[in-house]
């Protein structure tokens, strides 16, 4: 963890990530036992230093027609695989990247679609980016939760 994240930055984070939407500074501080400006001033900090990288929506793809969600597994050439990301964020359908350090596969690509015929092109795509396309997992559901650590 990093040396300038303390117990209240951790709670601050954690009641971010419950709901960011919903949670005002004026609820954090009384979580943390601070005030309401120390609580604004610290996230203002967390997001300069890069450690609140934003907010975003938390779709339901299948809710909002887009049932499939299919997993690529991929590998590229080690020097390329960080540069070749952008890229493949720009591609409609993909929805996250991820760069693996172990395992031959070495990205982590997740679309979405209405049909298995808006996931194929993304395939073709990787594959003419020079990408291997070495395994299709599709995804039955996917939840998250906030990260217990910025708990304790």
């Amino acid at each position: 963890m990093g040396d300038d994240i303390d117990e209240v930055d951790q709670e601050i984070l954690h009641a971010l990530q419950e709901d960011a939407r919903n949670t005002s500074s004026g609820d954090i501080a009384d979580r943390t036992g601070t005030s309401d400006s120390t609580v604004r001033k610290r996230i203002q900090r967390l997001e300069s230093d890069g450690i609140i990288k934003g907010y975003s929506a938390e779709v339901d793809y299948q809710q909002s027609g887009y049932p499939l969600r299919m997993l690529l597994f991929c590998t590229a050439s080690i020097p390329e695989r960080g540069n070749l990301i952008p890229e493949i964020l720009d591609i409609d359908g993909v929805i996250s990247v991820q760069e693996l350090v172990t395992g031959e596969q070495n990205l982590l690509v997740t679309v979405v679609g209405e049909t298995d015929s808006d996931i194929t092109p993304v395939a073709q795509k990787l594959l003419d980016m020079g990408l291997t396309v070495a395994d299709e997992v599709l995804v039955r559901s996917h939840e998250t939760t906030p990260f217990g650590e910025f708990t304790e």
